[in-house]
């Protein structure tokens, strides 16, 4: 499924919280029609194992899942929908028992804790509500809209779309480095946003809890310090053409880590993100045909995608019939930045990710990495912090990872693809008699993924 226009990206809210990628992105999920409400089910599962190749104790292996599935329901208000349109989403995860030991392997992450003390090489689980959120979609005219975002569990305005959800690393298994300097409050408590598109531009604000989830991941738990909207974003999108998304996030986050309880930060964000479907020229267009209600994914060659032109700005998006794309480029460009607000310390990192899906069922992938990182990595992993610790910047690591899988269908509404990825790190300076010059990580894995 894709969308044509800013405005229609913004309306099919396939994404994280009420970021944007490029409207032509393809969304693949099952939907069909139930009286006046559009239902939407998107899911996606990787079973992996994780080999570290570093000097020990840093050389941790695992075998883990990490997945989410999100429902979600759509209809129009009012007379001809002229009351708006209605979203009601939800997201789940069963990380908080697919990733043993409350964090899986991953060299150089860091960010949240386990069982009371810092994570070190790993990345925790999502909880078991990821999202559980409503969105309403008002036109005020034909080239401007209206959004509203309420959630108890949400992602606020700020960065692109979260890692988990975006094109670019749909096939990667692993979290970005950059994670605690771009996108981790895509999981947070009471979020509130608002937001005016007009034609190719969005500005939103957000309030929320700065508090980052605690280890009680299945259940509506507020952070240490509760849950009161206490911290603010704002989020300016621009979106040239259909292929195009960049955007510019601030925000002032009030003690998101539960270590350091008394410290805020001000993180900030800028993005660009591209994707474009090469069509096969042997493959001319399809007559657009709406087909309400139907899984074009269970006709072999089809696909799900948006022709919404000349309709009203603010109805789902038809489906139509047209050619499976044969070739489809995702990238994104992404800083992040966090700057504590009580020592002036920054930490910055910088992310390049690029998937092309080629033959229809074949995924090649790169992501690569540029991340600032802390002395907290100077910690044994497992251990307590000492008394009066103080985290300051330590460095950067370099990471490169090349990755490859192929799809293979599995009953009629999954695909699975086997795959593996490389990753080869370069430590700073600082670092090196803990970790090595040049660590690795291999991951062998299988990925699920509705249809």
């Amino acid at each position: 499924m894709s969308a044509h226009t800013l405005i229609q990206a913004i309306q099919q809210h396939g994404n994280s919280g009420t970021s944007i990628e490029p409207a032509t992105t393809p969304i693949p999920m099952l939907m069909t029609d139930r009286g006046a409400w559009r239902l939407m089910l998107h899911a996606n599962v990787f079973v992996a194992n994780t080999q570290q190749q570093a000097n020990s104790p840093r050389n941790r292996d695992a075998f883990f899942s990490t997945n989410w599935i999100m429902p979600m329901a759509q209809r129009s208000l009012g007379t001809n929908g002229h009351g708006g349109l209605l979203t009601l989403r939800t997201m789940f995860s069963l990380e908080p028992i697919t990733v043993p030991d409350r964090n899986y392997p991953e060299l150089f992450q860091q960010g949240e804790t386990a069982y009371g003390n810092p994570i070190v090489d790993g990345q925790h689980p999502h909880d078991f509500f990821m999202e559980v959120a409503a969105l309403y979609d008002l036109p005020l005219s034909l080239h401007t809209l209206l959004s509203f975002y309420g959630a108890p569990i949400g992602d606020p305005a700020i960065g692109p779309t979260a890692y988990p959800h975006r094109q670019s690393a749909s096939e990667d298994p692993i979290a970005a480095l950059g994670h605690h300097q771009q996108d981790s409050t895509h999981i947070a408590f009471n979020v509130l946003t608002g937001g005016l598109t007009y034609r190719i531009a969005r500005i939103e604000f957000s309030g929320f809890h700065g508090g980052e989830p605690d280890e009680h991941r299945w259940a509506f738990q507020p952070s240490p310090n509760g849950h009161a909207i206490d911290s603010y974003s704002t989020r300016l999108t621009i979106s040239p053409t259909p292929d195009l998304t960049g955007q510019y996030s601030i925000a002032h986050i009030t003690s998101p880590e539960a270590l350091y309880p008394g410290e805020n930060q001000q993180r900030q964000t800028a993005s660009v993100m591209y994707h474009h479907t090469f069509h096969s020229k042997a493959a001319a267009p399809a007559p657009t045909m709406s087909m309400p209600g139907m899984n074009m994914d269970d006709m072999p060659g089809m696909n799900m995608n948006s022709t919404q032109q000349g309709s009203a700005p603010h109805a789902p998006p038809p489906m139509s019939m047209v050619p499976d794309p044969r070739t489809d480029l995702a990238t994104t460009f992404l800083w992040g930045r966090t700057r504590s607000l009580t020592d002036n310390s920054k930490e910055n990192s910088y992310l390049a990710e690029a998937l092309l899906r080629f033959a229809s069922i074949n995924y090649i992938w790169t992501r690569l990495e540029n991340a600032g990182r802390s002395n907290e990595l100077l910690l044994t992993p497992g251990s307590p912090l000492p008394p009066n610790f103080i985290e300051t910047p330590i460095g950067h690591v370099a990471a490169y990872t090349l990755g490859y899988d192929h799809d293979l269908p599995f009953g009629r509404h999954i695909l699975v693809a086997p795959g593996a990825q490389l990753t080869i790190y370069r430590t700073p300076e600082l670092l090196r008699p803990t970790y090595g010059n040049t660590p690795t990580a291999e991951t062998l894995f299988i990925r699920f993924r509705l249809r």
